[in-house]
């Protein structure tokens, strides 16, 4: 771990947090009443804001275990959030054991928890970086003692992008971090959408904001910019629940509607 002592984390319980809130969404019990209070506010928009996190997390296991079967050894994982097994990591090196994976949040939480992304096989290496996704440098750098950048990584961008802003750089945070890997590369990207119901998408993004955050609900069109310049596997930027998933872990989810999401997966030439 990247010089960090878990024990001297100091943790702000006074504001919600996105890590800690998918964590509450998820079932798991490292979150605040702060999290939960405004968890239980976005479900009063959207019921179904659990289906949401989960959704996301298969899609997250599928696409890991296609790279690993599609001879991909390193992984690059930013905004990690707090640690839920099976982790990145699991998924990867039980198809590849000598799979390297580097996971990156800036939730000292997650650093409190971080021993369990460490659990590696012997053949394999994981490492945790403490840094904020906006400082792309500073973790290609850190990244850098764990990952070789003259050969393939897949780089992880999973439900991070709607917290970022156009304003804040959205773009050219991915622009940076892709320009940085390597042909054979791929990004890994999911993102949640107002597609489907903009008037309660509008509520969330206030009520974000209201609490000094920012959700950037994208349309499937914007989400897809952020692959220009790559291939795209198929199907696409689709539904996440869309995507590729004979590869396992469908999940039920209540209604007949989508799950607002989107995902992709695509190559760098």
């Amino acid at each position: 771990m990247t010089g960090h002592d878990p024990r001297a984390v100091e943790i702000d319980t006074s504001k919600p947090h996105p890590a800690r809130m998918y964590d509450w969404f998820l079932g798991g019990k490292d979150n605040y009443p702060v999290d939960e209070q405004m968890a239980r506010q976005l479900l009063a928009l959207d019921a179904r804001g659990r289906d949401m996190a989960r959704v996301n997390r298969a899609f997250m296991h599928r696409a890991t275990r296609w790279l690993a079967e599609n001879g991909i050894r390193q992984f690059l994982d930013i905004g990690t959030g707090i640690p839920t097994e099976p982790n990145l990591h699991q998924i990867a090196q039980r198809t590849a054991p000598d799979a390297r994976v580097v996971y990156c949040d800036n939730d000292p939480i997650v650093l409190a928890h971080a021993a369990a992304l460490l659990r590696s096989t012997p053949e394999g290496a994981t490492e945790y970086i403490q840094a904020d996704a906006r400082r792309p440098d500073v973790i290609l750098e850190a990244a850098g003692s764990v990952l070789d950048f003259d050969e393939p990584i897949a780089l992880s961008l999973l439900a991070l992008l709607h917290f970022l802003d156009d304003e804040d750089g959205a773009a050219e945070l991915v622009d940076r971090l892709v320009e940085r890997l390597p042909s054979g590369s791929y990004l890994v990207l999911s993102h949640t959408t107002g597609d489907f119901d903009p008037d309660s998408a509008a509520r969330a993004s206030a009520l974000y904001k209201a609490r000094g955050m920012t959700l950037r609900l994208r349309s499937r069109a914007e989400v897809t910019t952020f692959f220009g310049g790559l291939e795209l596997v198929e199907p696409g930027v689709s539904l996440s629940a869309d995507w590729h998933p004979e590869l396992g872990e469908v999940v039920e989810v209540a209604g007949d509607g989508p799950i607002p999401g989107y995902a992709g997966v695509a190559r760098k030439p």
